[in-house]
């Protein structure tokens, strides 16, 4: 229970119902939180109080606050959408503090993106109690996965996961290769997709196709090459050149400037206009999705401009965003949301892993996801 008002009436229900526990939100108005504290004594329950969503600039002066009008436990909480932006090790960072501030008669408790390796950390923080959600939720095997955690804790040592964390800024690489651009667009709400582009070659197992990394943008025309050539030499290792040639039908790339990306280590290259040399840049593996395939060049004519913003592919495209490209697609993260959309992504990731294994213990993706459950009713 997060219950937010009507404290007393609330606390009541909840402990005739047999719990030991109740927790409210921290945010809740003082008169609410007095009336809680006063049902609890009352029938002999623990009163917590929740720190999600405080804002983080005063979180530690309201658990304080809290503490002095006489909650029992502070339950140190960053919520499932705070993570992806804060990242996984904001929710131990605000334990550590709230442990140097509570009197050592207040319990404190620990909630948000725990897994094999926080819960451990947790423990060394010397947390009273430890709450783990989406590890299990999302999990394929929640008995072992949680088995795993409780090992972790008994032993105060991190068992590595590569599971259920959150990443942080210098993280999104490692982030989004572990996801899909359906992963991406469902994290997005169905958006972000370069629309109307094909690959030059699909991928396989040997040779996936899979491209991460931030754009390098370029606005050229039909057929004039020479901006996106140029554009090579102000990439770096790890790149993705995205260019707007208007859709044009005559090529503004083709092998040998596939060749130079290749040895620079650029990792991949958008069109919305046309490319050549198809065959040969089959052989080079290079990931390129266009819009056309042509065996016509245009001529290198110098108009245009490099590492401006774009539209590509019917999508807003700013030097730096972050573009994704598999064999389901290209999509674009705008690089001020990239470690939200990342984070959100993997959220995704993790939730078709568990629905995946209860269809192959037989259930049908109707059942698992509640369809008929959340139909209109006639």
């Amino acid at each position: 229970m997060k219950t937010v008002d009507g404290g007393s009436i609330e606390i009541e229900m909840a402990a005739k119902s047999g719990a030991d526990i109740v927790l409210m939100l921290g945010g809740s108005d003082d008169a609410s939180v007095t009336e809680a504290i006063a049902a609890a004594r009352k029938f002999g329950v623990i009163l917590g109080c929740d720190t999600i969503d405080i804002p983080m600039d005063n979180l530690i002066k309201r658990a304080l606050k809290l503490e002095e009008l006489g909650v029992n436990m502070i339950c140190s909480h960053v919520g499932i959408d705070q993570q992806t932006i804060y990242g996984g090790e904001k929710t131990l960072e605000l334990a550590k503090q709230l442990k140097q501030k509570l009197k050592p008669t207040t319990w404190l408790a620990i909630a948000g993106g725990i897994n094999s390796e926080t819960a451990a950390s947790a423990k060394e923080l010397n947390v009273d109690v430890i709450v783990v959600g989406g590890a299990l939720y999302k999990s394929e095997n929640p008995e072992q996965t949680a088995r795993k955690i409780k090992k972790a804790i008994i032993s105060a040592k991190p068992i590595e996961t590569k599971l259920f964390k959150k990443y942080n800024e210098s993280q999104i690489y490692d982030a989004l290769m572990m996801v899909s651009s359906p992963n991406i667009s469902d994290a997005m709400h169905r958006s972000g997709e370069m629309q109307g582009l094909k690959p030059v070659w699909i991928g396989t197992e040997e040779h996936p196709l899979k491209f991460v990394g931030p754009a390098v943008t370029v606005r050229t025309y039909n057929g004039d090459w020479s901006k996106p050539v140029e554009a090579i030499e102000d990439a770096n290792k790890g790149d993705v050149i995205v260019i707007d040639a208007c859709e044009g039908k005559d090529a503004v790339w083709g092998e040998l400037a596939s060749w130079s990306c290749k040895v620079k280590g650029i990792v991949g290259v958008v069109i919305d206009g046309a490319v050549r040399d198809i065959e040969e840049i089959r052989k080079i593996k290079l990931p390129i999705f266009a819009k056309h395939f042509t065996p016509t060049a245009g001529e290198p004519r110098g108009f245009g401009e490099i590492n401006t913003s774009i539209i590509c592919a019917g999508q807003r495209v700013d030097p730096g965003d972050w573009i994704v490209g598999d064999d389901s697609g290209v999509i674009i993260i705008p690089k001020v949301k990239s470690q939200e959309i990342a984070n959100r992504a993997i959220d995704v990731f993790e939730k078709e892993n568990r629905l995946r294994e209860e269809i192959k213990r037989g259930s049908t993706l109707s059942e698992v996801t509640y369809l008929k459950k959340w139909e209109k009713q006639k």
